[in-house]
């Protein structure tokens, strides 16, 4: 079959694309901006790509376009088509089909299932539990919206015949002709739900409206079918009220099947109260701790024991762009996170905090505490709409000082982080941006980068900044 995938270069087409090429189809594709690491890592796959949405791709006369949600009927200021392939496919009455439609029939199909879903830590969790799996031998198949470090690729069908397939299951829409959740096309027989908080406000009303997916989610899992749930949400607690049809294990609270006893980076496992394994890693921060919990769950399902699991998570390397060291110039250190929620932000700069404080109980003799500087974009759609600026202060309470780029919004990011005082400061260009930081850092710094997206190479304009004030 030859399918030609249309915005291709994002996360999960770019997946879905490989996993295709994999299983022996022809694959094209085309996006706006074709862009690197998914269009090299496409071209090395010898995948074509062709630059933009004109309707002259109807030439390719695949079997099947498959289209991504950055797709839409939307038009530009003149009425004429933003998409005008995606126009062209209508009119010819062309078959066209979403990406998560076209990865259940034709991947997932028959496959044990092993999906995670959440508001934060979809990846993380995804990226621990097929390293778990693999760890264990069984080889599964992923699809993962990142890169984990075990593994250096985001998806492969699997190996020696396996059954085992471990998804990243998004909530968010699927093609502008099909306005469900992603997730809801896996049909997972295991099925993480890691968390739930608002999100997404440019598809979403409320929270209401995220967990009555989460519920569809609910009820495509088989009555033997294991669902693993964060027992510290309220949320989802509304969501299993609705009804659950699925053995239920639950992890994070002391009454959970699935408890922590110690610090983040070394602590028991406990099922029930009684201890199983223990997890001794370089990760950080709770958060992180409860991802572990969640996969360890996940694995137990398919018959991987937590002991297992926790060996398999000492040697977990994370994932690209979750507290990835950029570099380190005259003592001062920057990393690059994916962090973007208000939530996520505040448990990835306290997670650093604590790795701070561990590694300073361990040195000789009093010395200041390192300053953490927090640097963020608010460049989600949600945060774009400005629907969470109130929890700025919040999500920064742990940063020395907080340096907030500012440019696209709509809303005034100054006045959202008054309440931070001199601690909060506001640059409307990354050049700006990096002078306000490269003048505030101090050695013994830690520059923490958070956005969803490439942040105009931020993290390199920083080293370089901070190299030539070491070189002056």
């Amino acid at each position: 079959m030859h399918i030609h995938i249309l915005g291709i270069c994002g996360t999960f087409m770019g997946g879905l694309a490989a996993l295709a090429r994999e299983a022996g189809h022809k694959v094209t594709g085309c996006d706006a901006g074709v862009y690197p690491p998914m269009s090299d890592q496409l071209r090395s796959l010898g995948i074509a790509l062709v630059e933009g949405y004109g309707a002259d791709q109807l030439a390719l006369a695949p079997d099947m376009w498959v289209v991504g949600n950055v797709v839409s009927r939307a038009r530009q200021a003149d009425r004429t088509a933003r998409y005008p392939l995606m126009e062209a496919i209508l009119d010819a009455g062309l078959p066209y089909t979403s990406g998560p439609q076209w990865l259940a029939e034709h991947v997932l199909q028959g496959r044990h299932v092993l999906a995670v879903a959440g508001t934060h830590g979809k990846t993380t969790v995804s990226a621990m539990l097929a390293w778990i799996l693999e760890h264990a031998g069984l080889e599964p198949g992923f699809l993962i919206g990142g890169v984990p470090a075990n593994f250096g690729i985001s998806a492969r069908l699997g190996k020696g015949g396996s059954s085992l397939f471990v998804i990243e299951a998004d909530e968010y829409d699927t093609a502008f002709f099909d306005k469900r959740s992603k997730f809801i096309h896996y049909r997972p027989r295991t099925a993480v739900l890691n968390n739930l908080e608002f999100d997404h406000a440019d598809i979403f009303d409320d929270l209401a409206a995220i967990e009555r997916q989460f519920h569809h989610l609910v009820r495509t899992v088989p009555s033997t079918g294991r669902i693993i749930v964060n027992g510290l949400e309220e949320s989802l607690a509304r969501v299993l009220h609705m009804g659950c049809w699925s053995e239920l294990r639950s992890f994070g609270a002391a009454t959970n099947d699935f408890s922590a006893q110690g610090e983040p980076h070394s602590f028991e496992v406990l099922e029930r109260g009684r201890p199983l394994a223990h997890v001794e890693w370089d990760l950080t921060g709770v958060h992180n701790q409860l991802n572990a919990l969640a996969a360890i769950a996940a694995a137990q399902h398919v018959s991987v024991a937590p002991e297992a699991a926790a060996r398999a998570l000492r040697e977990f390397l994370s994932v690209k762009r979750r507290m990835e060291v950029r570099g380190t110039v005259g003592g001062i250190t920057v990393y690059d996170d994916f962090a973007h929620h208000p939530t996520a932000m505040r448990t990835t700069v306290d997670g650093l905090r604590r790795k701070l404080a561990a590694a300073e109980i361990t040195r000789q003799g009093h010395v200041p505490a390192p300053r953490i500087l927090a640097v963020f974009e608010p460049r989600s759609n949600t945060m774009k709409l400005g629907a969470m600026k109130a929890q700025l202060p919040w999500s920064l309470e742990q940063a020395d000082l907080s340096f907030c780029h500012s440019g696209g919004l709509s809303w005034d990011a100054a006045e959202a982080l008054a309440p931070m005082g001199a601690k909060a400061r506001v640059a409307a260009t990354i050049d700006e941006l990096v002078r306000q930081v490269a003048e505030a850092a101090k050695p013994g710094d830690h520059i923490l980068c958070m956005s969803n997206g490439g942040f105009g190479d931020v993290h390199a304009k920083l080293l370089h900044a901070l190299a030539n004030r070491q070189d002056g």
